[in-house]
This record gives C-alpha cells, structure tokens and sequence, in this order.
C-alpha cells in the first residue's frame, strides 16, 4: 500500500504550521491574550500531528495493515478542524468559530487509539 498522501500532506500540514506559528508570534494582534493562546495551541497541535502523520506508516509497520491509513486519516481530519477552528476564533476573536475543535479532538484521539492497536 502507498503511504504517499500521508508524507505530501503531513508535510504541507507542518510547512503550514511553522507559517503559522510564525504569523502568531509576529503578526496576530489580538485584544486579548486568551486568543492568542487559542492560536498557539493550534499551531502547536498542527505541528505535533503533522510529524506524526507522516511517521504513522513506519509506527505501524509498513502496509501490512490497513490501520495506517485509519490513523491518518483521523489525524488529518483532526488536524483540520481542531487546529482550523482554533485559528478561526484566534483570528476572529470569536469563540463561536471554535465549535468544531471538540470533534477535532475526538479525531486526534481516534487516531492516537488506532495506533494503540496496532499488532506487530
């Protein structure tokens, strides 16, 4: 099985990261601190699942299994709307934008349970 799509997007997810990282300790002004500590978390668990996606398959043993892909799929996933929606309400200074981090982090979970499960 072709692990691909987990290298080229976890590295893009981490390029984005460290662009991002980048605007929140540079550019991002927000009227309150707490926003600024959204943004961050956000960037900080972008970072962390973005390595971790791209190290799944060699975690899991190559393509003898499917849960490799399963993994990353959730973190992608995880990636995406935890860390987006922490950008949003950084952003936007709205915490209304947030509402899809917590599914976010279910898919994060997901994805650090499926390689618990792996059997080698």
């Amino acid at each position: 099985m072709s692990f691909h799509w987990q290298r080229v997007i976890g590295g893009l997810s981490g390029c984005m990261a460290v662009g991002t990282s980048a605007y929140g300790a540079h550019g991002l002004k927000p009227k309150s601190e707490v926003y600024k500590k959204t943004f961050d978390t956000g960037a900080r668990f972008q970072l962390l699942h973005s390595v971790l996606l791209v190290a799944t398959p060699a975690i899991c043993g190559g393509g003898k299994t499917r849960i490799p892909h399963v993994a990353g799929a959730f973190f992608s996933i995880g990636i995406a709307l935890f860390s987006g929606s922490c950008y949003a309400v950084g952003i936007t200074e709205d915490r209304n934008n947030g509402k899809a981090a917590p599914i976010g982090g279910l898919a994060l979970m997901a994805g650090w349970l499926s390689l618990a499960l792996v059997k080698r």
